[in-house]
This record gives C-alpha cells, structure tokens and sequence, in this order.
C-alpha cells in the first residue's frame, strides 16, 4: 500500500492554492518597496508625431538661385604686406581698414558718402585699434581655417551710422585674404570652434537674429551656415491655450 501524506499523495489543492496566494503577495510587497525607490512612472499622454508635407510636387525643382547674393566672399587685400613667416599677427589692423576705404572711395570720400566719418576718425588711429576716436576696433586672432595658424577677425564702426562691419582674414600663398564680410547693428559677436557668431537687434519685440559663418575647406571662406531668429525676452501671458501640434499642424 504506497505512502500518503494527510489529504492525498501529493498535498491537498488548498495547501497549493494557499502557498501561491503568499508568494503573490510577497511579489506585490517587492514591487511596491521598488516604485517607492524610484520606479518608473507614467509620463501621461505624447503628443502625436506629423510627418512633413510636401507642398507643390508638381513644380520642376530650381537649378540655379534667384538672386546673386555672394554667399562665396573672398577677396586679396591689396596694398597689405604679410611679414616673413605668413604670421598674419604682424599685419597691421588699422593698414588694412585704410587698405577698404582706400578701394572703396564711394563709401568713404565725400560729404555724402555713407561713411564718411570712418574716413574722417582713421586719423585717430596712433595709438592703434581700439584707442580714443580711431573706429578699427581690437582685433581678434584664432584658427577659423583649420590649418594650425592665427587668422584675423577684425571690427571697425561704420560712422555716422549705427552699424559696424566685421571682417575675416587668412594668409595664402604670402597673401592677405578676406574670406569673410558683414555689416550691421551689432548686438553681440563670438568665435565658437571654426565658427563666427553674429547677433543683431530685430525689428520684432523680444527677438533678435543669430548668423553663423564657417569655414568650408572646398570653397576657402567662411559660409553662412545658419539665419535664425530666436527669442531674447519673456513670453506673454495668454489667458487661452497654445494649440495642440495635431491642431496646429491642421
């Protein structure tokens, strides 16, 4: 006659289903004690992802610009020595502003060139950029090109206006070359790796534009690589809800 524990062979149905119901709540204490410790936790709903639409697919693809608007600027700065070396440091800032007005004198000669104060203030530039009424400002030097030597970023105030033109240099060949050109209302420059960063004052409230000009081994200048426009002061407070981006995108 074979062994038998009380209430059958092998142990009685509610003896199992008691041992599951204490191992189920052992497993429900566990995961509690882990969501107090920092479990993972619902992020509620996401917004839904639209895809872009192509406008106008039927129209035949532009294959050359509109408009001519020099995004390859470079230019030999004539009348401008670079010392023994190519060490464009030894480049005299004020010589080459002189050097521009001198090959521009439209702009520059005359009671009613646009510039003419620039002209007129380059004779306060003894003491160097940056000094008294001289309006070459201090010039700057970093590696834009990548080719382990200084170039020059150079400032210089564009008068009566209210504008002033920034300029890039780089030596080639033992010649000074502009691969760099830009003027207006300045409300802040910086150098950023390769990069040359210019923010203006807008006309909008609040916003101000950001350009961004690097340096492109193939075209040997620096190239306007971002126009943006980016929000500077507070938001306003709406008493009613932005759209939703399903409702926005409709």
């Amino acid at each position: 006659m074979p062994l038998s524990r009380p209430g059958g062979l092998l142990g009685s149905r509610p003896g199992q289903a008691a041992r599951r119901a204490v191992v189920v709540a052992l497993l429900l204490a566990a995961a509690a004690g882990c969501g107090d410790a920092g479990g993972l936790e619902g992020a509620g709903s996401t917004p839904t992802a639209v895809g872009p639409a192509r406008l106008w697919p039927e129209q035949t693809p532009a294959s050359s610009p509109a408009f001519e608007i020099g995004e390859v600027n470079t230019e030999v700065v004539k009348g401008v020595k670079v010392p023994a070396g190519d060490d464009i440091r030894g480049v005299d800032p004020v010589g080459v502003v002189r050097a521009e007005i001198a090959a521009s004198p439209g702009d520059y000669d005359g009671g009613k060139a646009p510039y003419r104060d620039t002209a007129g203030r380059m004779t306060g530039c003894g003491k160097g950029p940056g000094h008294g009424r001289c309006p070459v400002l201090k010039p700057y030097y970093r590696d834009l090109t990548g080719d382990g030597r200084d170039d020059l970023t150079l400032g210089f105030r564009l008068l009566p206006g209210k504008t002033t033109a920034v300029r890039v240099y780089t030596v080639e060949k033992h010649r000074l070359v502009q691969v760099m050109s830009w003027e207006d209302a300045l409300s802040g420059v910086e150098l950023a790796g390769r990069s040359l960063v210019i923010r203006s004052p807008s006309e909008v409230a609040g916003y101000e534009y950001r350009l961004q000009w690097t340096w492109d081994r193939d075209q040997r200048a620096m190239l306007l690589t971002h126009d943006e426009m980016l929000r500077t002061g507070p938001r306003k407070h709406s008493r009613h809800p932005s759209a939703s981006p399903s409702a926005s995108a409709g």
